[in-house]
């Protein structure tokens, strides 16, 4: 019985809260050249993305033009923004078919590879009007355990206005180009 009343007074205390933030999501690329010759690959695994704790949240994140980094207010992401870019990233791949299959850690399928990443910076630049997304990757084959390959993926894009459309378009683009390369870079 107690416990209904806390749960009934947290939501009436919650209804008449402030309302919650628009709520935004991001696109996975689509566009992304076939391969140029041979069949699929093999199976990947592509894990949630690591980052800092500023970007491990559902918040839109502004650097100011004094470095600190703040949260854009009025606005958040559909999820925690690793586990929204790992999703996207998987879409991506699987828009691209250039594996047999791709699916997260846990999935029932046997990986030929696997793919680490790192969110090193997903904000909106104040001082130079620019979305800008940063993601490292290391391809790591799974019997070996050992890296094959790593890069770094840089992509800036202007940002109309620094408000929650502006920021989310471009941002959302930003990311679409970087998971582009990210796949060509993968199944190559």
């Amino acid at each position: 019985m107690a416990g209904l009343f806390i749960t009934a007074a947290g939501l009436a205390v919650s209804a008449c809260g402030t309302p919650p933030s628009p709520t935004f999501d991001l696109s996975a690329a689509r566009d992304i050249p076939p391969r140029k010759r041979g069949g699929l690959s093999g199976q990947l695994i592509v894990y949630e993305p690591v980052t800092l704790a500023v970007y491990d949240s559902d918040r839109l994140v502004v650097k100011g033009r004094t470095q600190g980094l703040t949260y854009l207010p009025g606005a958040q992401w559909a999820d925690r923004l690793p586990r929204l870019v790992q999703t996207r990233m998987i879409q991506s791949f699987e828009n691209a078919n250039r594996f047999k299959s791709v699916g997260r850690p846990g999935d029932q399928i046997s990986a030929t590879m696997v793919l680490n990443t790192e969110i090193r910076a997903f904000q909106i630049e104040e001082e130079t009007r620019e979305a800008l997304v940063e993601i490292s990757a290391k391809v790591i084959g799974q019997g070996s355990g050992q890296i094959q390959r790593a890069q770094l993926f840089t992509v800036r894009i202007p940002v109309t206005s620094i408000d929650a459309g502006g920021a989310t378009t471009a941002l959302d683009e930003a990311l679409r180009q970087a998971l582009a390369q990210i796949v060509g870079w993968t199944a190559r």
